[in-house]
Order: C-alpha cells, then sequence, then structure tokens
C-alpha cells in the first residue's frame, strides 16, 4: 500500500512542476546574502492550503503592499510549517538541482546566494504564489524571516 502512496506523492510533487517555483522565487527575491536558505520555505508555503491562496493575493502597489505580516496574520495556521519543510526536504533538493541544470539558477559561492539567470534559453512557466512570496521576503534576513514563522533550518 505504501508503494501506491508514494507513486501519487511523486506525480503530485516532481521536481518538473516545483522547479519552476524556485526559479520564480529568486527572480523575485533578489541576491541577498545566505538566501539559498530561502528555498526550504517556497514549496511548503506556495502549496500549503491556506496560504497558497493567501500569498497569491498579495498586492504590491503604491497605494497598498503586503507584508509578511498582513499575509501570515495568524500564524496559528502555520502549525505544520516544521513538518512540510522537513517532509518537502528532498523535492527541495531535486528541484535546485533541475534549476541548475535548466540555467534558470546559478549559485553565487560566496555569498550562498541563488539567482535567475537572465541568459536562460531554456524558459519556465512563472509561478505567481512563488515570485510574490519572493517580494515579500525581499528586504528581510533569513534569521529574519524563520524566527517570524517560527521553524528552524536543518
Amino acid at each position: 500500500m505504501s508503494s501506491i502512496v508514494d507513486a501519487l506523492y511523486e506525480i503530485k510533487y516532481h521536481p518538473f512542476e516545483y522547479g519552476a517555483y524556485l526559479a520564480s522565487f529568486y527572480t523575485a527575491v533578489g541576491e541577498a546574502e545566505n538566501n539559498f536558505l530561502f528555498a526550504p520555505l517556497v514549496i511548503p508555503l506556495c502549496s500549503h492550503h491556506v496560504f497558497g491562496k493567501t500569498i497569491s493575493g498579495a498586492v504590491f502597489g503604491e497605494k497598498k503592499q503586503s507584508s509578511i505580516w498582513s499575509i501570515f496574520n495568524d500564524r496559528t495556521k502555520l502549525y505544520d510549517l516544521q513538518e512540510r519543510i522537513d517532509g518537502f526536504q528532498a523535492l527541495t533538493e531535486q528541484c535546485i538541482q533541475y534549476c541548475l541544470v535548466n540555467d534558470w539558477l546559478s549559485v553565487n559561492e560566496h555569498s550562498l546566494a541563488l539567482r535567475a539567470c537572465d541568459e536562460s534559453g531554456s524558459v519556465f512557466t512563472n509561478q505567481k504564489s512563488a515570485e510574490k512570496l519572493g517580494r515579500l521576503f525581499s528586504g528581510h534576513s533569513v534569521v529574519e524571516i524563520y524566527a517570524f514563522l517560527g521553524v528552524k533550518p536543518r
């Protein structure tokens, strides 16, 4: 029975689908120092049944700006985020490899940062929720985000 569950999981969650989420996120977040540590948060938050929709509805305009405080205002709904981060760890690693192979992302070894490649010949479908999550996280440090969400990097 577990092989059926594993097969269904792999059909739904695979790097060919979620690699675009990481590439979209790093297109928007910018090249902050240690932004590599944001990667484990992208898939769990964007695929979350509550916050995935909330993140997609984030607004970035001149008159109204969403923030991490307005999007994640009820953090009790994030009770399972640490488990989701741990559960999606292997998928996140596969997605990073997939993005690197396709030249969607590149690594800056000195600042431990991922950044989107502008000259990529291979295009990905931009994922709005991941891009908006990147805009929400830009301007904040990795430590701030992890402390705010109440999770620990592993």
